[in-house]
C-alpha cells in the first residue's frame, strides 16, 4: 500500500511539472505576439521617443506591486498581459528608429533571428538535458547589479564602448537566466507559470533590445 503511494507520488509530480511547462510556453507565446501586435501599433501611432521610458517604467509598476497579489488567480493572466503589452508598446519608437537606418530593416531582422535563435536553443538545451542550473542564480544576481550601476554610470558618461560592453553583457546574463529559469521549471523550483512566463518573457526583451542596440551601434550608422 505505502510502496503503491510512494510511485504514484513522483509520477503525479512529473505530471504537474509537465503540466506547468506546458502553460508557460503556451502562455509565454500568446504574451511574445500580443507583445508585437502591440508594437506594430506603436510603430504606426509613432509616438514620442519618451514612450518607452514610461511604458517600462509602468509594467514594472505592475510587476512589482500587481503581479504578486495576482498570480494565484485567473488575475494574474489579465496583469501579464498588461506588463507585456506595455512593453511591446513601447518598442515602437526604437523599431521606427531603427528601421530608419539605411540598413535597418536588417538590423531588426537580425536581432530578431538572433533572439529567437538564443531563446529556443537555451530552452531547448535545458529541456533536453534537463540539467541543474540552479547554481547560476547568484552568479547572475551579482553580474545583474553590476550591468545596472555600469548602465547608470554611463547615462552621465556616455562612453560608446560602456555602452556596448553593457549590452554584450545584459545579452549573455539574460541568456543565463534562460537556463537558469527553465531548469527551475524543469526541477519544480518554480511552479506557478504566471511567474515564470514573465521571467522568459523579460529574458527575451531584454536579449532583444540590447542585441538590436549592440547591432546597431556595430552597423556604424548608431
Amino acid at each position: 500500500m505505502n510502496q503503491g503511494y510512494a510511485v504514484a507520488r513522483p509520477r503525479e509530480s512529473v505530471l504537474a511539472t509537465n503540466k506547468v511547462i506546458r502553460n508557460t510556453y503556451t502562455l509565454l507565446s500568446m504574451t511574445l505576439l500580443f507583445s508585437a501586435l502591440m508594437a506594430g501599433v506603436s510603430m504606426a501611432v509613432q509616438p514620442p521617443p519618451m514612450t518607452q521610458l514610461l511604458t517600462v517604467g509602468g509594467a514594472f509598476l505592475l510587476i512589482w506591486l500587481v503581479l504578486p497579489r495576482t498570480a494565484n488567480s485567473a488575475s494574474g493572466l489579465l496583469t501579464v498581459f498588461g506588463i507585456t503589452g506595455l512593453l511591446g508598446f513601447g518598442l515602437g519608437p526604437m523599431l521606427n528608429y531603427y528601421l530608419a537606418m539605411a540598413n535597418g530593416p536588417q538590423v531588426v531582422a537580425t536581432a530578431l533571428g538572433g533572439t529567437g535563435v538564443i531563446f529556443l536553443g537555451l530552452s531547448g538545451y535545458a529541456l533536453t538535458t534537463r540539467r541543474d542550473f540552479s547554481f547560476l542564480g547568484g552568479f547572475l544576481f551579482v553580474g545583474f547589479l553590476v550591468v545596472l550601476a555600469a548602465a547608470l554610470a554611463n547615462i552621465f558618461l556616455a562612453i560608446p564602448a560602456l555602452s556596448l560592453t553593457i549590452s554584450a553583457a545584459v545579452i549573455m546574463i539574460m541568456s543565463g537566466f534562460i537556463l537558469y529559469d527553465t531548469s527551475r521549471l524543469i526541477n519544480g523550483g518554480e511552479t506557478n507559470y504566471v511567474l515564470a512566463t514573465i521571467s522568459l518573457y523579460l529574458s527575451i526583451y531584454n536579449i532583444f533590445v540590447n542585441l538590436l542596440a549592440l547591432l546597431g551601434i556595430m552597423s556604424g550608422d548608431d
